[in-house]
Order: C-alpha cells, then sequence, then structure tokens
C-alpha cells in the first residue's frame, strides 16, 4: 500500500503541495529544455540530434555547477541525500518500494504515447512530418508546430524521468545519476521502431545483454570495459543487419554484360 502519513503536515510544509509543485516544475523544465532545439529546427532546419546530444552536456554542466553549490557537506562535492530526516519532497512508496511507483508511471505513459501516436491527429501528423516534411507542408500540415509540440512534449516526458530519479528512487542529484540511460533510449527506440510498446522490450534486451555481459566479466575476472564491449558488439551486428533488410546487392548490371557476351 502506499504510505501517507508523512504526506501531510511535516515540519510546517505540506508534502503534497511539495511534491505537486516538484511535478510542475520538472515538466515545465523538460518542455522548456525540449522547445530550444525546437526552436531551431522549426526555423533554421538545424538537426534535432545533434543540438539535443549538445544540450545534455550543457545540463550536465548546469548540475556539475549547483552540485558545488548546494554540497553537503561543505567539500564533499556531493549533495548527499536531500530532506533524508524530514522525508519532505520524497514521492510516496507503493508497497514498501521505491521501484514500483516509477514502475507503474512508466507504464502508464508508455499506453498513453501508444494511444497518442496511434490514434489521434497529433500523432498522425508526428508520422507524416517524420516520413517526409514536404509532403506534410504539402497537404497542409504546420511542420514547424508539429516539430516545437513534439519536442515540447518530449522534453516533459524527460523531466517527468528526471522527477522519479531524484524524487522517487535515488533522493539526490549527481552528474550520473541517470547512468546513461538517454543515450541507451535512442537505442531502444530506435530498435522498436519508435513504437512504445515495443520498446519495453527492447529496453528488456537491452538490460538483459548488459547483465549477461556483467556476468561473464566476472567469472572470468575481465575488466569492467569488457561488459560494454561485448554488448557494443552484439548492437553492432543487429544494426548491421538492418541494411540488408533495408537493401540488397545488385549485380544486374555484371549478369547483363556476360549475357551479351555469350
Amino acid at each position: 500500500m502506499i504510505t501517507l502519513e508523512k504526506y501531510c503536515i511535516s515540519g510546517g510544509l505540506n508534502n503534497f503541495i511539495v511534491i505537486l509543485i516538484m511535478i510542475v516544475a520538472s515538466l515545465t523544465a523538460g518542455a522548456i529544455w525540449g522547445l530550444i532545439p525546437a526552436l531551431f529546427k522549426a526555423k533554421w532546419n538545424t538537426n534535432e540530434t545533434l543540438s539535443t546530444l549538445m544540450m545534455n552536456y550543457i545540463a550536465t554542466q548546469i548540475v556539475a555547477f549547483y552540485t558545488i553549490v548546494w554540497e553537503v557537506p561543505k567539500g564533499s562535492g556531493t549533495i548527499g541525500i536531500i530532506n533524508q530526516n524530514s522525508e519532505i519532497g520524497w514521492l510516496p512508496q507503493v508497497f514498501e518500494s521505491k521501484y514500483l511507483l516509477s514502475i507503474l508511471v512508466a507504464v502508464i505513459v508508455t499506453g498513453s504515447m501508444y494511444i497518442y501516436l496511434k490514434y489521434t491527429k497529433h500523432g498522425y501528423e508526428i508520422t507524416v512530418v517524420g516520413e517526409s516534411e514536404n509532403t506534410a507542408r504539402y497537404v497542409g500540415m504546420k511542420v514547424g508546430k508539429v516539430i516545437i509540440r513534439t519536442m515540447a512534449i518530449s522534453g516533459a516526458l524527460c523531466g517527468l524521468a528526471g522527477l522519479l530519479l531524484v524524487g522517487g528512487i535515488n533522493h539526490t542529484i549527481t552528474t550520473t545519476i541517470t547512468g546513461g540511460q538517454g543515450f541507451t533510449a535512442v537505442m531502444v527506440s530506435w530498435l522498436a521502431k519508435f513504437n512504445p510498446i515495443f520498446m519495453v522490450f527492447t529496453s528488456f534486451l537491452i538490460v538483459f545483454l548488459d547483465r549477461g555481459a556483467g556476468e561473464i566479466t566476472t567469472a572470468y575476472g575481465l575488466n569492467k570495459s569488457f561488459a560494454d564491449i561485448i554488448t557494443g558488439i552484439i548492437l553492432f551486428f543487429i544494426i548491421g543487419s538492418e541494411f540488408f533488410i533495408s537493401y540488397k546487392l545488385n549485380f544486374k548490371k555484371k549478369a547483363e554484360e556476360k549475357g551479351g557476351n555469350e
């Protein structure tokens, strides 16, 4: 069950209001962060992949700056557990598990995004713009508006993920709190062909590969980087197979020359 005792009045603050503010702030900050590359993409057709990757490093340095400002104790280089005694701002636990709430939210978001992309007008517009911007303009779609709206929603979802990590699981902020999950998400999305439901299964695949490679590394006493190398090699061949699925080698010209000589 969800523990609610500490979500009433604690230390003069209403924890429910604090959490509500955290949710709004996370979604808003994520949406604004997503709007920045979206505006450049819509107005000047910049590469959104490159710009968002670069903004990841900017975000990391911002977190590093405030880690120094808020470090506890001073000189430690870390913020430490936030509100460890009062637990103000901590998301509620479901069945005494700090992970279950995040899992439930992820399931709800996944289902909602599947419906949004598959059965709504906005989802159809995203598909058309993604396939061909010229086609979208030809049929009267406002491409810039679709891009801005889509990246704002994406940024808000990233903000929600950050909220779950900070408020629900780790209760602290560090530059490595995501553990490279954002970059892994790119691979997960690509393997799933951007289908939210299939992303669940591809994410399990990535986790199994990573854990299996880690077990091999431990069992044979190898360097810790060896696990990443094994995973990388497997994913490389998966990506390489996509080339042969989409394209094929055509030796028609040589065959014609051979027939002409005969």
